[in-house]
């Protein structure tokens, strides 16, 4: 019979002394800022250059009546119509099935201290600096039984102060908090493995560095594991920590709300969530253990897999035939790109793993991977695939259409993101905050046209290593 409470193992840190000063000054629950003029101008230019397309296609309606029927009379253009037509079928029934998923979709709700299992909390860091106080701190004040929660957070071989500030954790938390440290930086699966290998907890909780939780986010994480003895992973709800600095986490927000409370519940609600995030994760341990061999020496193309290890560890666990759900009541609030170039090198890594992992989910997705309803889980990886099948037929189109019609392109552009970014806006709205809402418009524009070349790129360097966005600044 396994033991209730949790065994502490020994750390070797340093004992400095914690400035009587230094106080955690994340905050777990951001407030709108408001509007500054830069966002106005955004907002406003972003809605007048719809508004105006919405008029150019009603202006261009003969342009666009002699354009179509080219294609159509066009045997490449005609294979092109109905391939894109059957496609948009596809995404359109699967969007209106995503709705009835969401709508079944119900968290489930804490389970008592007595019900509540062992957690062993692993937080990696590189370079995190400060940052890593907070996170700890936010998961330190958690209202978790003491007894009952182990927290590790392992530095992987930092270049900067990201050590001071977890020693200064330690000597804060004491014996609630261990840490340790890599002898050089082997990359965050690595610091993982480790934090899996010395955890003690009946599920293991991953944290990233740069985030911070609320009180009660880890007994509603972990509660899916009590409740339903199949569950192998659970997701966390991950929202934008600082969306009052800049343009695009404001933009990032809102996208990662549909994200995680629309696509996640969805998917949840199937049992196959996709992707538990490096941000918020837990795991069982026992389905850990099952595929930890396997995850930790994963290579492509026969080199070492050094990202997309929280996609690839959930691959592994619903190939176990287990449950991958989402709990939209357990937040994580984290730090996203500020800038541009991070930002494109972040969904450069995302995507990579989302074709390396697209690839392994095909060995086993249509086999008889576990007891239970498939079609789901086969329905959300067709989804995925033909994303990424049909990314290069469509980018050719869009030069073409952009180099012999640029006005007809440009304004039926628009005018479809007009149409199919209200729903985002109309969600956010519904959930959180209706001005923020707007911002699903930017960056619908954004991604449309600054972010379009991400996946191609992706999928001719997926074989490529590296983190991208972690480095000194």
């Amino acid at each position: 019979m396994k033991s209730n409470t949790i065994s502490t193992p020994q750390t070797s840190s340093e004992s400095i002394r914690l400035p009587d000063t230094l106080q955690s000054p994340f905050s777990v629950n951001p407030e709108f800022s408001g509007f500054r003029p830069l966002n106005v101008i955004v907002l406003m230019c972003t809605f007048f250059l719809m508004i105006g397309s919405g008029y150019l296609v009603y202006e261009l309606q003969d342009e666009f009546t002699e354009f179509n029927r080219d294609r159509i009379n066009s045997t490449w253009g005609l294979i092109f119509i109905i391939i894109a037509s059957a496609l948009l079928l596809f995404k359109l029934g699967f969007f209106i099935y995503n709705i009835v998923l969401y709508f079944r979709y119900k968290p489930v709700k804490s389970v008592s201290d007595e019900l509540l299992p062992t957690v062993t909390v692993i937080v990696p860091a590189y370079n995190e600096g400060k940052q890593v106080w907070d996170t700890l701190m936010s998961l330190a004040e958690s209202d978790y039984p003491m007894h009952k929660l182990q927290l590790l957070s392992i530095d992987d071989g930092s270049q900067d102060d990201t050590w001071y500030w977890m020693q200064q954790a330690k000597q804060k938390l004491g014996d609630r908090l261990f840490i340790y440290q890599q002898p050089q930086n082997k990359g965050k699966r690595h610091a993982l493995y480790r934090g899996f290998n010395v955890g003690t907890g009946d599920i293991f909780v991953t944290v990233d560095s740069d985030s911070v939780v609320k009180t009660d986010t880890l007994r509603n994480l972990v509660s899916p594991f009590v409740t339903n003895k199949n569950c192998g992973a659970v997701a966390g709800n991950i929202q934008v920590l600082n969306n009052k600095k800049a343009l695009l986490p404001k933009m990032l927000n809102v996208s990662f709300v549909m994200s995680f409370e629309f696509q996640r519940s969805a998917e949840s609600a199937l049992g196959s969530v996709l992707c538990t995030p490096g941000a918020l994760a837990a795991y069982r341990r026992t389905a850990v253990m099952e595929c930890l061999p396997e995850w930790i020496n994963q290579t492509f193309m026969g080199k070492p897999s050094d990202i997309g290890e929280d996609r690839a560890m959930t691959n592994m666990i619903l190939k176990q035939g287990h449950h991958v759900l989402f709990q939209r009541n357990a937040y994580a609030y984290t730090n996203v790109p500020e800038k541009y170039s991070g930002l494109y090198k972040m969904f450069i890594r995302w995507d990579r793993s989302n074709v390396r992992e697209n690839i392994m989910m095909a060995k086993y997705v249509f086999k008889e991977f576990r007891k239970d309803s498939k079609i789901g889980s086969r329905l959300l990886f067709l989804n995925q695939s033909f994303k990424l099948i049909m990314t290069y037929p469509f980018t050719l189109f869009m030069i073409f259409f952009i180099a012999t019609h640029p006005l007809l392109f440009f304004s039926s552009t628009l005018f479809s993101i007009l149409i199919l970014s209200s729903f985002p806006v109309l969600f956010y709205a519904r959930r959180y905050n209706l001005e923020q809402s707007f911002w699903a418009y930017s960056y619908s524009v954004l991604y449309t046209f600054g972010l379009f070349w991400i996946t191609p790129y992706a999928i001719a360097t997926a074989s490529k290593r590296g983190w991208l966005t972690r480095g000194l600044s």
